[in-house]
């Protein structure tokens, strides 16, 4: 499992044994997290939801709750507008009204709790965090994770090591869709090659049964007008073998009736067809957002690859000078840069990078480590921000927003906390861009994960 871009609390006793832990994928709990693991097992009933840990807020409004119900509930606590708010500005203000208690975390409860009653009484006959993974793991066979997911993080059983477990392989799942994307596209070029074959298919039975039509009409005609003539002769004039009209009379009739069940069915068979183009359509059209996401996101990767490739050729070319070494970095040349969040390994790679073009780099996990009282006081100085949106936690990225925009102090988030993201962010950041930093206007607080 992943570890999470950010630390969750373990208690210092289990249920379980070491091997049981080991077997079912559980770490063995932290010391320090032990005092607050204690008094939260003394606690023999459900938690709250502004109880539970700040970092599953996230996962538990996103995975339990649709955005329908956000927007009838969100509004009435923050100044959003309920038909103009963006889906992800809703998922943000749920998330920090539950991480802020109050009414508005009272309310997403008792609406998470009506939802998935049914679950939570499934989930209060477990004695013990044994029995909780044995009903998640069974939830996670038969695909219900919602529900399961809201009754294991409330219920009083519920371990740190329980809800990092539930969290990790909730976390995995979204790996599935990138996986996914391939086969859709693949999926995508059969059914346009399918949807195409449908219409001319259509068009040939819709000429088909237009022939039947006027052969019907005209068989119809030339019945109706023999059936006015033979009336309107005298009963004298009648042919003699009446025998063979009448039979004429049965064989055009029979004719027909065999014609407007030949059209009956071509219809049904019409109709049938153009319901099926109707559905393919709508799944091609959804599969072909789904390949202009994934190409956008390609493209983008491309990018940092390239910058990353300069970067590494121009620090690894003996021939070239210094400053020719520097060429791909020249925009951090005595400039202070604080990087907030990210991983050690790639923090440490950057932070030589940066030396070696003759800039400072100073670098905060984000309170994982470093104590989060620090990251106010290492930002004023700093010529640029930069922290990213997939390592860092939302306390860290709002408070790093309010301290830059008092300060005035220019930030950029990056897609990831890899090497290739920050470069190709240095390389679009070029040196007269940043000498105009102090007389540009506030940055927008607009975070791409987060909002």
């Amino acid at each position: 499992m992943n570890t999470p871009p950010f630390r969750l609390a373990q208690p210092a006793r289990l249920t379980l044994s070491g091997d049981e832990l080991a077997g079912a994928g559980i770490r063995a709990a932290d010391p320090c997290c032990a005092p607050a693991a204690e008094s939260f097992a003394n606690v023999k009933r459900r938690a709250r939801l502004a109880e539970l840990d700040s970092h599953l807020h996230c996962s538990i409004i996103g995975t339990c709750l649709s955005t329908h119900e956000l927007r009838k509930l969100v509004p009435r606590f923050t100044g959003l507008d309920r038909r103009d708010a963006s889906d992800l500005e809703i998922h943000h203000a749920a998330v920090e009204l539950a991480i802020e208690g109050g009414p508005a975390a009272k309310a997403l409860h008792k609406l998470l709790d009506e939802r998935y009653a049914g679950a939570i009484r499934r989930f209060d006959k477990a004695a013990d965090d044994g029995d909780l993974l044995e009903l998640w793991n069974e939830a996670l066979k038969n695909g219900d994770i919602p529900p399961a997911y809201w009754a294991l993080m409330t219920h009083p059983f519920a371990t740190m090591p329980v809800r990092q477990k539930a969290f990790g392989e909730l976390h995995m799942l979204s790996h599935l869709v990138g996986a996914a994307n391939r086969a859709d596209i693949r999926r995508l070029v059969a059914l346009e090659e399918e949807n195409a074959a449908l219409k001319e298919k259509i068009e040939r039975q819709q000429s088909r049964l237009h022939e039947l039509s006027m052969e019907r009409d005209a068989s119809s005609a030339a019945l109706n007008a023999q059936l006015a003539q033979l009336v309107a002769q005298p009963s004298r004039q009648m042919p003699a073998d009446a025998a063979a009209l009448e039979a004429e009379l049965q064989q055009l009739r029979d004719r027909l009736a065999d014609a407007d069940q030949r059209v009956a069915l071509h219809t049904s068979r019409r109709e049938a067809a153009e319901q099926r183009t109707l559905q393919e359509q709508d799944a091609a059209l959804a599969l072909r957002k789904s390949r202009d996401q994934a190409l956008a996101l390609l493209k983008l990767v491309q990018s940092e690859c390239d910058a990353l490739e300069r970067a590494t050729v121009d620090a690894a070319d003996p021939a070239s000078g210094a400053a020719q070494r520097r060429a791909s970095l020249d925009s951090v040349q005595g400039k202070r840069i604080v990087y907030v969040g990210g991983r050690p390994g790639s923090n440490a790679a950057l932070k030589r990078l940066v030396e070696a073009a003759g800039g400072e780099l100073v670098v905060h996990d984000g309170g994982v480590e470093d104590r989060k009282g620090l990251l106010a006081a290492a930002l004023p100085g700093a010529d640029i921000v930069v922290f990213p949106v997939d390592c860092i936690d939302h306390d860290s990225m709002n408070m790093l927003k309010r301290v830059c925009e008092r300060h005035g102090i220019d930030y950029h988030p990056v897609r990831t906390a890899s090497v290739a993201s920050f470069v190709e962010l240095m390389a679009r950041l070029h040196p007269e861009q940043l000498a105009q930093l102090t007389n540009s206007p506030p940055p927008s607080a607009f975070c791409l994960r987060h909002g």
